[in-house]
């Protein structure tokens, strides 16, 4: 039982619940304090967000280089098509579906929010945007210096990241949460819109055996196996992933139904799947996505563009490697393109942590089951290009 009240589903739930009867029954003056308590929660979370990204993208990418084999370049760039793939696949869907829901808009006819007691502003230390080439540039810096020294420097600032997140972002995220939706539920924008974010679930999850479906067909012809002989040992990790949310925990369940299937090979799968369990998010961006465009169609009135959806898409694959292990990685590590690249508010991304974080169960577990399908594409490719197992993880 512990377990479960310290569980961050459990938490998120509990704060929605709250949030959301505080916002229907208070008066203005607490209201007050609720919507002060909100800002300055915001100003926290969105202050870490270009440290975030430094810690995270940089040191994945220096990383890199130290993994070399012949494999590693078809293993990142598989696992970033997958993802930038099924990013893509989720926006023209979410193009042609979500004008279906009939959402419609709160941005008229809504409750006036009380005003702040005070205004805190913490700015954050540089734009979004300077952080993610910053990091990019420094990570590509010590590949071709080889300047170990400083590798090290951005596996301890990774570590010091972690820790913020895990200490410091994560513990205050259900405060914000409860904050937010009782916002929403002040407003009266929230009451209409529960059965579209389940509707919206479903949908996704949908989207998940689709895309599933798709690389293990493209496995198959890459590597002229049956995908099936793979696909079928993967129960097991599935389920372990939507009850652990994580990837990291599954892995060694992961790693044994890799090992049942006599049509990958034993070399690439001991390097791939450890490897993509890190950088192969496929589930998680497609769910990312669609998210992104229904909040933007409720409190915004519209989709976003298809130019800025592009540009968030081919983005966020970038930050999908280097997204931190934790519950709702990816949408943290994405914050900073959410509010840069699609000019999201705080309530707009508090909508997109809360419902993400909810189902980020099954993004884990559609990760974690094409991770298997990345194998089998690897092995096609060794055998063709004639890569022995030496070669295979050579320097892994």
């Amino acid at each position: 039982m512990k377990k479960l009240f310290d569980s961050l589903i459990f938490k998120l739930v509990l704060a929605v619940t709250l949030g959301l009867l505080i916002g229907f029954y208070s008066f203005e003056g607490f209201m007050n304090i609720v919507v002060t308590l909100k800002y300055i929660l915001g100003q926290v979370i969105f202050f870490a967000v270009p440290l975030i990204i430094i810690g995270f993208i940089a040191p994945s990418i220096a990383k890199l280089n130290n993994n070399a084999s012949k494999l590693l370049g078809y293993a990142v760039g598989l696992a970033y098509l997958s993802s930038v793939g099924a990013a893509l696949f989720s926006a023209i869907f979410g193009y042609i579906l979500i004008p279906k829901l009939s959402i419609e808009s709160t941005t008229e006819a809504l409750r006036e929010l009380p005003e702040l007691i005070f205004k805190l502003d913490i700015p954050q230390v540089m734009p979004v945007m300077s952080a993610l080439f910053l990091s990019i540039i420094i990570g590509l810096a010590v590949t071709w210096t080889k300047a170990d020294l400083f590798e090290k420097l951005l596996d301890q600032f990774q570590g010091i990241v972690l820790s913020l997140v895990n200490k410091i972002i994560i513990p205050i995220l259900p405060f914000f949460i409860a904050t937010t939706f009782a916002a929403l539920a002040y407003e009266g924008s929230i009451t209409n819109h529960l059965p579209v974010f389940l509707k919206v679930i479903v949908i996704v999850l949908i989207g998940h055996f689709i895309w599933l479906s798709l690389l293990y067909i493209i496995g198959g012809a890459i590597s002229g196996k049956n995908p099936i002989e793979v696909i079928k040992y993967y129960g097991p990790a599935y389920l372990t992933a939507v009850g652990s949310m994580s990837s990291a925990a599954t892995l060694p369940v992961a790693l044994s139904c890799a090992r049942k299937s006599k049509v990958l090979r034993k070399d690439i799968l001991d390097f791939s799947i450890p490897l993509c369990s890190n950088i192969h998010l496929c589930g998680s961006v497609l769910t990312e996505v669609f998210f992104v465009m229904v909040v933007s169609q409720i409190l915004y009135g519209q989709l976003p563009s298809m130019s800025s959806m592009i540009l968030f898409i081919i983005l966020l694959g970038v930050f999908a490697i280097g997204a931190p292990g934790v519950p709702g990685g990816t949408v943290m590590a994405s914050l900073g393109l959410i509010t840069s690249v699609l000019a999201f508010n705080e309530t707009g991304t508090a909508l997109i942590l809360t419902i993400f974080a909810l189902q980020d169960s099954f993004g884990t577990a559609c990760n974690v089951t094409g991770d298997g399908a990345l194998s089998l594409m690897l092995t096609g490719i060794a055998n063709k290009k004639k890569i022995s197992s030496q070669d295979s993880v050579k320097n892994i």
